[in-house]
């Protein structure tokens, strides 16, 4: 779908908007070229298109707040794009403004052990955090489907998640600080290296905030140590309700396993074709529960979440015995975004949120 062309009147200024920005940027960071600017016209939602008015790559925070003040004055507005591996149109842009790439923003600044924190310019990618820190057997939480690509600046504005939100948090769990810029050019640094500031919470308002009240530079988030063990259980069911029971029955066990998520026949088939994974095709709904921590209390709590299964009707049952078994369950469920993509040219993907309050299979398990 193409959005609504620019207004005149921005139109009319373009050439004088062009000649400042390139003043302050080397003229290649400045694209105002049509072929140029196709590559910003949508982010993972390809269904709605839109050519920016202009595109920016500033390298430097001087240069961001540059081309923030310059737009502030011309009251121009402005997108800023991370990866562009949204799926809810939040690095879409607009036909009457200046969209801010912030890809050369990718160096990762600090790695503070003592204090388990890493500090990273917004551009780098969430699962080079973990690879950074990983030679001392730490690592970053949140792990979103498109971890690979998608950038921490946009997990904030976002407030990403991943399969191990469940016990770990969203982003908003752990960020500890951030440097941004405000739209009139100001920079402004808010937390630090400690978990919790006083006064009001303006960390938990700008994250998830979609860039609307500034553009991140910078951020500072938490690292864990790695888990002694981690083991997940692969349990395929005869019917979505099965398996949704089993879902509500393990939390009101008192068990937070690291990552919960379910899969209905038509995705897992869908991925074992893609990634051949090991899924069993006869399942009309799949479960991977994983379990992390202790040795001992993993392997306790794994008998437990068996037992839950077959207790409500498993068809199949299958735990991981090593490292690489665990990463192949967790293969399909993050690659269900490439794998439709074969069947598909054109798809909807949508995330939708059901309060536990408003879900009676799960309340009759919650109120026992």
């Amino acid at each position: 779908m193409q959005m609504p062309a620019a207004e005149p009147a921005i139109l009319a200024q373009r050439e004088a908007l062009l000649a400042e920005l390139r003043a302050l940027l080397p003229v290649a960071r400045v694209i105002a070229d049509a072929a140029g600017l196709r590559a910003y016209d949508c982010d993972a939602l390809t269904a709605y298109r839109q050519v920016p008015l202009v595109a920016v790559l500033p390298d430097t925070v001087a240069e961001l707040a540059g081309v923030l003040a310059i737009c502030h004055r011309r009251n121009v507005k402005v997108v800023a794009r991370g990866a562009g591996t949204s799926l809810s149109g939040g690095a879409l842009p607009l036909a009457d403004a200046v969209l801010i790439g912030l890809g050369r923003f990718n160096r990762i600044l600090d790695i503070d052990y003592a204090n388990r924190c890493l500090t990273a310019q917004s551009g780098v990618t969430n699962l080079a955090l973990s690879e950074a820190v990983a030679a001392r057997n730490f690592y970053y939480a949140p792990d979103p489907s498109s971890q690979i690509a998608c950038t921490i600046g946009g997990n904030v504005a976002e407030n990403s998640g991943g399969v191990h939100c469940l016990k770990y948090g969203m982003t908003t769990n752990n960020l500890l600080g951030l440097e941004m810029v405000l739209l009139d050019g100001t920079v402004v640094r808010l937390g630090g290296k400690h978990m919790d500031a006083d006064g009001y919470d303006l960390l938990g308002l700008l994250t998830g905030s979609e860039g609307l009240l500034g553009v991140i530079t910078e951020v500072t988030v938490r690292i864990l140590p790695r888990p002694e063990t981690a083991r997940a259980a692969l349990l395929g069911f005869a019917g979505n309700e099965d398996a949704g029971r089993v879902v509500a029955a393990i939390i009101a066990a008192g068990i937070i396993p690291a990552g919960l998520e379910m899969m209905d026949r038509f995705i897992v088939a869908a991925t074992e074709a893609f990634c051949h994974a090991g899924y069993p095709l006869d399942a009309e709904a799949l479960l991977i529960v994983e379990l992390d921590g202790p040795a001992a209390e993993v392997d306790y709590l794994l008998e437990l979440v068996v037992a839950i299964a077959r207790e409500n009707g498993a068809t199949s049952v299958r735990a991981s015995a090593n490292e690489a078994e665990r990463l192949a369950f967790w293969l399909g469920r993050k690659s269900a975004f490439p794998a439709v993509g074969r069947l598909s040219p054109d798809y909807l993907c949508m995330d939708g949120t059901i309060p536990v309050t408003s879900c009676r299979m799960c309340c009759s398990v919650w109120r026992r």
